[in-house]
């Protein structure tokens, strides 16, 4: 049996590793915290729940969907108006996906032929790359550094390569590497699409995981965002639903059009009950979005102020439920760090090597465990594991 060749490039590599090694030190005895998966642990708000429930008690709900209700679309419109102060057409404006993921995995197939160019982070969240590798395009891996506040650089892009480059994918808050960026960011993206004849593809999945006051802001905000791409929206970590299997792609109108003609083949749409909770979520009490999000804030200042003492300094991020953190000193390679720090103390994080070349001498660490749990593995790598 012989797989085709586009298979080569989805190895399953560190991700299965670092899983392998967990099934391992728990053969053991150890209980794992694991701060890997970026995977909610909190549950939606019970009026949520209710919509589901009576989603799931309605009969008519399990026709095929087809497509996302307009009462769903018209919630999100009204939402990004609340929170964004961005007006979309709910109609034209708005296509509802199985998750955000979804939408990611297969917007390259609408305008990526073989050989094409697309612009990708590194590090970034795998989907970015393995969907252009699925439609068999080339990556141009454009740099996330330190130096650079993490936002890639789009005056060092070879004018070929830009000229050669159908789409280009960009992430703030940032899923690994934790960073936020500007106005001026979104400005200088949004022309340099223009410039180059780029769909621009935003993912802000973690806009509402932000702290201290920061309010992240869609890059459709931006004076002709529209005109170059569109952005995903998830209703995973906001509202808690990543199981549910609810998002969104906003913007573009030819763009949402070819998107919704690749998902028309291949599915028939969100199963209702749950399209049903992403309406109730949207327009229902907001409060639970706080809350979550000071949740994630208080676990992200016992973990970083804990490991802090002990000796390994990172940056408390805006937003974003991860903590992106250099190396200790005396560690080179992510993968052997993480490994070590597994097996001598029972703690899971990813190596930075998973999310690209880039990601190199960093690993990403996952805000998903209680704050008793994180309070542990600080309390295990201090006298477990030599940071110096």
């Amino acid at each position: 049996m012989k797989l085709a060749r586009r298979m080569e490039a989805l190895t399953p590599g560190i991700f299965m590793e670092m899983a392998r090694a967990k099934d391992e030190v728990e053969q053991t005895g150890v209980k794992v915290i694991n701060l890997g998966v970026g995977s909610p642990d909190l549950p939606p708000a019970p009026h949520i729940i209710e919509a589901l429930r009576q989603g799931v008690d309605n009969p008519l709900n399990y026709r095929y969907p087809l497509g996302g209700k307009i009462e769903l679309h018209r919630a999100l419109a009204h939402w990004y108006q609340q929170r964004f102060n961005v007006v979309v057409d709910p109609e034209t404006e708005v296509l509802t996906l199985m998750g955000s993921q979804d939408g990611l995995a297969h917007i390259a197939m609408a305008f990526i032929n073989p050989g094409d160019i697309a612009l990708v982070p590194d590090p970034g969240y795998p989907i970015y790359a393995a969907s252009i590798l699925l439609a068999e395009g080339e990556l141009y891996p454009m740099p996330l550094l330190a130096s650079n506040r993490f936002l890639p650089d789009f005056e060092t892009i070879p004018p070929q390569i830009a000229q050669r480059a159908r789409m280009m994918t960009l992430n703030y808050p940032n899923n690994p590497v934790a960073a936020s960026a500007d106005r001026e960011f979104f400005v200088r993206a949004v022309e340099f699409a223009r410039r180059h004849h780029i769909v621009l593809c935003h993912d802000v999945a973690y806009a509402e995981l932000a702290y201290d006051g920061f309010r992240p802001m869609s890059f459709l905000e931006v004076p002709g965002a529209k005109e170059v791409g569109i952005e995903f929206y998830s209703l995973s970590k906001t509202y808690n639903m990543a199981g549910c299997r609810i998002g969104f792609a906003i913007g573009n109108p030819e763009v949402l059009e070819a998107l919704d003609r690749i998902k028309s083949n291949i599915d028939y749409g969100v199963f209702a009950a749950v399209q049903q909770a992403g309406i109730a979520a949207l327009s229902g009490p907001q409060e639970c979005v706080a809350e979550t999000a000071a949740i994630y804030q208080r676990r992200r200042d016992i973990l970083v102020e804990g490991l802090g003492k002990l000796g390994w300094s990172m940056p408390k991020p805006q937003a974003s439920m991860f903590v992106w953190a250099p190396l200790p000193g005396g560690y080179t390679s992510s993968k052997d760090f993480s490994l070590e720090l597994l097996k001598k103390t029972g703690v899971l994080v990813i190596p930075g090597k998973a999310f690209g070349d880039r990601g190199e001498g960093y690993v990403r660490i996952a805000l998903v465990q209680r704050e008793q749990d994180l309070m542990e593995a600080v309390e295990r790598i201090g006298s477990g594991f030599r940071l110096d």
